[in-house]
C-alpha cells in the first residue's frame, strides 16, 4: 500500500459498508477495507480485477442503478474528476449514504465539503450535503 492508502482505508474502516466509485486499476483501498471487515463493492464503468472479499459490479455513476448503492454507509472515490462530483452526491444522497472522496492534483471540489488533512497530506473531502458521518 502507498503511504496515501493507509490514512484513507483507516479513516474508512470506521464504517460498516464502502462502494467504491470508479475503481479503476487501484484496488487497494477496496481490498484492505475487505480484509478489516468492512463489506466493499467496487463499481467502474468496465469490468475490473478485485481482490478476495470485494464485490464488483459495472454501473456508471451518470447512469447509476440505485440498488448497487442502496445498503452503503459511504459511497467513496479516490481522485474523482470535478465532473463527477456532482453526480456521484445524488447518488448518494439519493440512498441516504455520506459521499467522501478525493481529487487528482489541483482539482477543487465541485460540491460543497469539509476537508479533513489525513496524516498522509491527502485531503479527505467529505461532502456537507450528504449523510453527515463524523
Amino acid at each position: 500500500m502507498t503511504d496515501t492508502t493507509d490514512p484513507l482505508v483507516d479513516r474508512l474502516a470506521s464504517v460498516d459498508s464502502v462502494v467504491e466509485v470508479g475503481i479503476g486499476n487501484h484496488p487497494d483501498i477496496a481490498g484492505a477495507l475487505a480484509e478489516r471487515g468492512v463489506d466493499v463493492t467496487a463499481t467502474d464503468i468496465v469490468e475490473r480485477e478485485v481482490p478476495e472479499g470485494v464485490r464488483f459490479v459495472v454501473d456508471d455513476v451518470l447512469d447509476a442503478d440505485e440498488t448497487v448503492y442502496a445498503e452503503s454507509d459511504i459511497v467513496f472515490a479516490r481522485n474523482l474528476p470535478p465532473e463527477l462530483h456532482r453526480p456521484t452526491l445524488a447518488v448518494a444522497d439519493a440512498v441516504g449514504a455520506a459521499f467522501w472522496f478525493t481529487t487528482l492534483g489541483g482539482d477543487q471540489p465541485t460540491v460543497a465539503v469539509d476537508r479533513e488533512q489525513l496524516p498522509s497530506g491527502e485531503t479527505l473531502y467529505r461532502a456537507k450535503d450528504s449523510k453527515a458521518l463524523e
